[in-house]
């Protein structure tokens, strides 16, 4: 079950700060690819993005291999 409760999480791009509100399981998945306690530039946020986007289409994948076989039946 997700969790929805919202958390408000700072982190920094290249010398700026962004704040924005995460539920807990997405602010673990932040925290995963991205270092919010130190300033990261514009690499880190991209290397992050490709990180959860590789995730991403791994479980669509997976979701989509699941759904052939459980068809046959």
């Amino acid at each position: 079950m997700e969790n929805n409760f919202s958390k408000e999480v700072t982190f920094h791009i290249n010398n700026m700060a962004y704040t924005i509100s995460v539920n807990e399981n997405m602010f673990k998945e932040i925290k995963k690819y991205l270092n919010i306690e130190k300033n990261n530039d514009t690499k880190d946020l991209l290397v992050a993005y490709l990180h959860l986007s590789q995730d991403y289409h791994l479980l669509k994948q997976d979701v989509q291999n699941i759904t052939e076989k459980l068809s046959r039946f």
